[in-house]
């Protein structure tokens, strides 16, 4: 009688652990990576679009340059990273990937005028993962018991 009434306790407990709370962990791990993702992206800079002229031995081509910001100056002036770049004549220049970075980056230097960037908008992006952040924290408070 003793077997069997531990067997039936064993088997409710595995049930209790296999149904709440086993799912609970998961849950809970889940929404943690899922709040970091949304952290990250809330934490990425600004990023935006640069365009010049780049005129060589009466050539010339319109270079575009997708752009990072790092950090603005009192006098209007963006550090910037280079993330991607490319002419419009791709007859203008050969150099692609990093070389062509390294040659924006020395055309350009580190520093670009902030007026002239034309930044994406993020702050409809932005409101959206706040609200999706504020909807996991609520609607899963009483599952997580927090």
């Amino acid at each position: 009688m003793v077997i069997f009434l531990t067997a039936l306790i064993a088997a409710f407990l595995g049930y209790v652990y296999g149904q709440y709370i086993k799912p609970n962990q998961r849950l809970q791990r889940v929404i943690a990576e899922t709040k970091a993702k949304c952290m990250a992206a809330l934490a990425e800079g600004n990023k935006g679009v640069y365009k010049t002229i780049v005129t060589d031995h009466n050539d010339s081509s319109e270079l575009v340059v997708e752009v990072k910001e790092l950090a603005v100056t009192q006098s209007g002036q963006v550090k910037v990273q280079y993330l991607s770049a490319f002419y419009k004549n791709p007859n203008f220049r050969t150099k692609k990937g990093e070389a062509l970075l390294k040659e924006v980056h020395g055309l350009l230097g580190e520093y670009l005028p902030l007026n002239e960037i034309e930044w994406y908008e993020t702050s409809e992006r932005h409101e959206n993962i706040k609200k999706y952040l504020h909807s996991l924290d609520h609607q899963h408070q009483d599952l997580l018991g927090k």
